[in-house]
């Protein structure tokens, strides 16, 4: 059987899945539809053709360099194709966004045929995916005398592939579809458990809505029955896109709601509009952007107050909202995008300014932020090329300075990191800026459609700006399934060419690693000035400013090296206080929730900013507890603000750990990691000196909040509980719902218990061994009423406990012990009351591989307590996910239900737990 027929073959199998046929991106396959094509006589040469036209990926994958090839042959009359003509080719090449098509492109216009030529220019002029051997090609011609370069580089100077697009509609009318009440996680849009199917987009859009086929068909019907119209996918009462980053989500919604970005290449849709009643998540929001689409923050519900300003509560405390006006699906609205505002018919609702900055109508313009962001890079060129100024054609970027004020810590970053800026000009909040980017992660269930993105913009090669791009193996880690073992050796050998330090080595040359991309991260983040693009909401360093990133960000961030992005605004928070002896930095962390919202009256100041934490005395490893969860306070990032000492000792360690990484052999041909071990070993030095101190804060920065935790009010455990049967929906499954462990009365059931994930370090696994041991002295022996399973976050923390003797106890203990010669190939469906030693990873964090049993009650280390991400419900019951310190959950397992605070504080006797004392020192400059 022939490559066609095996094609061929898959289409029938995908259509009895109701499925198109996948769009070719392999060369051997295009190679032989093309025999087909000029065999006048062959039986598929009209569907060939079809193949040929409508379903070839473009960019630089292999496909796309075999079909421009061809396309090439047809306009220069060394092929004939009868039904496509050299216009038509030209208009192909035109939508084949870079690489192959521009070599082609740049071999026509720079040819001898004088009509070709210009042809060919006129398309060029239209095209933005220019890289270096491009441009540099280009400007030769042009100084070699070639009129034609130049009128091209012309072209460019005045950015006419942008200035010649359509503008956006004046007006843009939406039909409303309420997705949700309440928050809405991006696995309602792409669900964990699905990450597997991503890259194939028709066929991962059948999950949108976690595959509900009614939600699906209500949303095919409301396009019916308003075709002229968009969809507006809705959160009400809540926040859109928590959680995860999701290009992939994303995708979905612009699959279902959107606009086809080429007639030529399918299932590519762009310009979703999405809003939400509190908003969209700032990642999400950044993911929006990418696709050239719209989120709106609808406050279509706010807060009563009374005749002295109060917020009015209700009986349990809680903020009464007023609805301001109906977002109720099948309404009609209006979106003005010159008033920037939001209208049902004639009457005014609501000033939507914020989703339509200069800078994001142009990317709604340009069909999405690539195009812009190289649309600047070619422009500049072009400009230095010819000897002139820039026009200003693109929104100057918003450069806001105040004068006397002081820096932030993340002012600080943007401004020693920014590019383009008015030089000696300083930068703070509100600004736009593009920044250099230090470090670049990518995880392995969003970096299949990474490495697509990058072949969509022809990228080939990592940007030399980045210090180190690092391609995970994480979230795959459970289960070395089919799935696993078809996608990611490929992702792998394509991250490794492209120059990324990859966790498994194409051909095996050291053991695969599996680690927690969040913390390898955060241990190659080697200074307090970086900047660190991740594609994961817990991008979240506790070194430098890092931001999680959907995967199309993540692919520019590699390709260019730069980001763009306004200042956030920051939140301070510090500490007073003295900790108990027998609580852990777990519950500083979820008790900083709980006070934040208490002092805000329940408004959430963290939202969409930066938290500067006033760290001060924690290492890294430590502190990033509290820089993890701040994902979950919706924050946009945060920075911590440490001592110098403790700032040392943190790079000592990464520095170190590092280093295992090339004795393993993990280092790539341009040496990035010895480059990262002689960074560190430079701010070291740095910081002993005193040449250049720890990142600090001005004395005079302004914030927007300020917010001081005392750690004298935290007396029991805390736990983020999903609420799961609160009577407003709205409130269920949200991280704003602290309880002590009191609450529960030792009387709560659990399930199952999780320790793991990238909110534990090696101490909660020494807390682990130690709790095992004093329970079997206590008792005489251990038992589990429910299991527990545990997932170290890193290899390096398992050999360091192996070393130090805590393995053999834990190994004591379990009933299950990974073993990497023979990963499972299964997920677990069923667990017994016993210890599960997993492979370190993501785990039951991630929800993609393995789950608890549905309707489960689970009590966890991890940071996702959204519906159906650790637990599916059940008809009976809902899934609970309750979010605790290990010593609670290791306890909880051993009992069965939650501990009481006398069993608890019995359990934790001389067991030292993560500290935390807050500085003495003035940590402000």
């Amino acid at each position: 059987m022939n490559i066609y027929e095996n094609y061929l073959k898959e289409i029938e199998a995908r259509k009895e899945q109701g499925l198109h046929p996948k769009p070719i991106d392999g060369a051997d396959l295009i190679a032989a539809i093309i025999d087909q094509i000029k065999d006048v006589n062959n039986p598929h040469r009209e569907a060939s053709l079809n193949f040929f036209i409508y379903n070839t990926l473009p960019g630089t994958t292999s496909a796309a360099g075999v079909k421009a090839k061809f396309l090439k042959e047809i306009i220069l009359g060394e092929a004939i194709v009868e039904e496509i003509t050299a216009d038509f080719a030209f208009e192909q090449l035109s939508h084949m966004k870079g690489g192959p098509s521009i070599e082609v492109l740049l071999d026509l216009a720079l040819g001898n045929d004088e009509a070709i030529a210009n042809a060919a220019a006129k398309v060029l002029k239209t095209q933005v995916f220019l890289y270096e051997a491009d441009t540099e090609r280009l400007e030769t011609a042009m100084n070699a005398g070639s009129a034609i370069a130049k009128e091209i580089i012309e072209s460019y100077a005045q950015a006419e592939f942008f200035t010649k697009l359509p503008e956006i509609d004046e007006t843009i009318e939406v039909v409303t579809y309420v997705a949700g009440v309440g928050d809405i996680s991006t696995d309602l849009l792409s669900p964990g458990a699905d990450a597997h199917s991503r890259s194939d987009r028709e066929l991962h859009g059948q999950s949108m809505f976690e595959h509900n086929k009614d939600m699906q068909n209500e949303l095919l019907a409301l396009q019916k029955q308003h075709p002229n119209k968009r969809v507006m996918l809705i959160a009400e009462k809540g926040t859109m896109g928590v959680g995860s980053s999701r290009m992939s989500g994303v995708n979905n919604v612009a699959l279902w709601t959107g606009i086809s970005s080429s007639p030529y290449v399918p299932f590519i849709n762009i310009a979703p509009v999405i809003a939400g009643t509190n908003g969209i998540a700032p990642i999400f929001l950044t993911t929006v952007g990418v696709t050239g689409g719209i989120g709106l923050d609808l406050k279509n519900w706010v807060k009563q107050k009374d005749a002295e300003g109060n917020t009015i509560v209700d009986e349990e405390g809680d903020p009464i909202l007023k609805e301001e006006y109906s977002v109720a699906t099948g309404t009609v609205l209006t979106i003005n995008t010159k008033e920037k505002k939001l209208y049902n018919g004639d009457t005014y609702l609501k000033d939507v300014s914020a989703a339509f900055t200069p800078q994001k109508m142009e990317f709604m313009k340009a069909g999405g932020s690539y195009a812009v962001v190289f649309g600047k890079k070619l422009q500049t060129f072009a400009c230095k090329a010819l000897g002139i100024e820039i026009p200003p054609v693109y929104a100057a970027s918003k450069e806001i300075s105040i004068e006397g004020q002081g820096l932030t810590a993340v002012e600080k970053i943007f401004n020693k990191n920014a590019v383009g800026t008015t030089p000696g000009k300083t930068l703070h909040a509100g600004s736009n800026v593009r920044v250099e980017v230090n470090i670049v992660g990518s995880q392995d269930t969003t970096g299949l459609m990474t490495s697509q993105e990058l072949e969509m913009m022809a990228a080939t090669v990592i940007s030399p700006i980045v210090d180190t791009g690092y391609q995970s193996g994480c979230h795959t880690a459970s289960v070395w399934d089919d799935k696993s073992k078809a996608n990611i050796p490929r992702l792998m050998k394509f991250m490794n060419d492209f120059g990324l330090v990859t966790a498994r080595h194409p051909e095996g040359k050291y053991h695969a690693m599996t680690d927690v991309i969040h913390k390898v991260l955060n241990d190659i983040a080697v200074d307090d000035w970086d900047v660190i693009i991740g594609g994961d909401s817990h991008t979240r360093m506790a070194k430098g400013v890092a931001f999680g990133a959907d995967s199309g960000t993540v692919a520019l961030a590699l390709a260019t090296g730069e980001a763009t992005m306004p200042i956030p605004e920051s939140v301070k928070v510090t500490f007073k206080g003295e900790m108990k002896s027998y609580m852990d930095f777990r519950d500083v962390v979820h008790a900083t929730q709980e006070q934040m919202l208490t002092q805000f009256e329940g408004e959430n100041v963290f939202q969409g900013r930066i938290i500067e934490v006033h760290i001060g005395t924690l290492t890294s490893d430590q502190a990033f507890t509290f820089t993890d969860w701040t994902a979950e306070m919706k924050a946009k990032a945060s920075i911590c603000i440490s001592e110098e000492e403790t700032l040392i000792e943190s790079l000592e360690i990464s520095r170190d750990r590092i280093q295992i990484m090339i004795d393993k052999g993990m280092d790539n041909p341009k040496q990035d990691l010895k480059g990262l071990v002689d960074k560190a070993n430079n701010r070291i030095q740095e910081l002993k000196t005193g040449t250049k101190p720890a990142l600090k804060p001005d004395a005079d920065a302004k914030y927007y909040a300020e917010v001081v935790i005392d750690l004298d009010k935290i007396v029991e455990p805390m736990i983020a509980d999903p609420d799961v049967n609160n009577e407003d929906v709205s409130k269920r499954y949200t991280h704003d719902n602290i309880q002590p462990l009191s609450f529960y009365g030792g009387t709560k059931k659990v399930d199952l218990g999780f320790v793991g994930s990238c909110m534990v370090h090696k101490g909660d696994m020494q807390i682990l061994a130690q709790m095992l041991k004093n329970l079997e002295a206590q008792q005489g022996k251990v038992e589990f009423k429910a299991p527990l399973v545990v997932a170290p976050p890193t290899y390096n923390i398992v050999d360091e406990l192996k070393a130090e003797g805590d393995w053999e106890v834990l190994e004591k203990y379990a009933g299950f012990v990974f073993d990497d010669n023979a990963p499972k190939a299964v997920a677990r469906t069923k667990y017994d009351n016993k210890l599960y030693l997993e492979r370190p990873g993501c785990s039951l964090c991630m929800g993609n591989q393995e789950k608890a049993e549905p309707g489960d009650t689970v009590m966890a280390t991890s940071t996702r307590l959204f519906q159906g991400r650790v637990v599916r419900d059940t008809d009976a019951k809902k899934g609970e996910s309750l979010l605790s310190s290990t010593p609670v959950v290791v306890l909880s397992c051993i009992l069965g239900r939650t501990p009481t605070m006398e069993e608890y504080e019995t359990a934790v006797s001389g067991i030292v737990l993560t500290k935390f004392k807050p500085s003495t020192k003035e940590l402000v400059m």
